[in-house]
């Protein structure tokens, strides 16, 4: 692994620097089993994905659970609960589970966070609903590529962002973040549902990770190495967010640096430059 990845803490008068290695999704694989690796996931197992209101055609393959797949290990509409993420072969099962649903669980586990006009944010542990977090991983590897499948969800918080009406929460999409990471990651995953893309909700769900950092009063960065579609997101997000601050800086300050921007937008200096 090379070291390119830098953990920064924030003290009263100090940051730290401290060289941390970067993840290889396929690392302990050898040829043999990334080429079984790679055939297996380059067809699809799952045409469609119902989601609430929403029908999307998915992307990728995922490691569903055997018993949602038919003999030939395939299925072409996947039924999702969007309350509690359950998964279903047929239509009829999700709408007798929902019938049997509480008014009061139409929303996700956890703590509600965030509240601001329709939109509603949950911290969910995934020590403590980790059957949630698991179903939504299986759901969220149909849309991204490069995404390390975790069954064990416990490490990690999972949040949550939804779109409130007279009928529930529903789920727009979600980040992942280790609850404890030794190199300063605010971000392991992230994921917008196709049907509410182009709305804001990525750039939203960034910079939600950055003010959590604020709270820890601590400097973030998403895990490395990141995507190409990750760049596409992030690079946006840090330029305008330093544009702002500079703008908005006391124009008699003589002079700013690296480190001085890093504590104030909780963005790690390497990003920076």
């Amino acid at each position: 692994p090379t070291e390119a990845v830098h953990k920064t803490t924030v003290g009263e008068h100090v940051v730290e620097t401290i060289a941390a290695q970067e993840l290889d999704e396929h690392e302990g694989l050898d040829e043999a089993s990334l080429r079984e690796h790679e055939e297996v996931t380059k067809v699809k197992n799952v045409a469609f994905i119902e989601l609430g209101a929403y029908q999307m055609e998915t992307w990728y393959f995922s490691p569903l659970p055997k018993e949602l797949l038919s003999e030939r290990g395939l299925i072409e509409v996947l039924y999702v609960c969007e309350f509690s993420f359950s998964l279903f072969a047929r239509k009829s099962e999700l709408r007798r589970f929902q019938s049997r649903l509480a008014v009061q669980a139409r929303h996700p586990p956890g703590n509600e966070i965030y509240r601001c006009g329709n939109l509603s944010m949950f911290e969910v542990d995934g020590f403590e609903e980790r059957i949630y977090c698991q179903n939504l991983c299986y759901i969220a590897k149909l849309f991204l590529d490069h995404k390390t499948l975790y069954f064990d969800v416990d490490p990690f918080l999972f949040y949550v962002l939804c779109e409130v009406d007279d009928r529930g929460f529903h789920p727009v999409g979600y980040f992942s973040k280790e609850k404890y990471s030794d190199v300063g990651y605010n971000l392991a995953c992230i994921l917008t549902f196709p049907c509410h893309q182009r709305k804001g909700y990525g750039r939203f769900l960034i910079a939600f990770s950055y003010e959590l950092s604020k709270k820890e009063e601590k400097v973030g960065s998403p895990e490395k190495p990141m995507s190409d579609l990750g760049q596409q997101a992030y690079k946006p997000y840090w330029a305008s967010t330093i544009v702002d601050f500079l703008l908005n800086q006391q124009p008699d300050a003589s002079s700013l640096s690296i480190m001085d921007i890093s504590k104030i937008t909780s963005i790690m200096a390497e990003d920076i430059v």
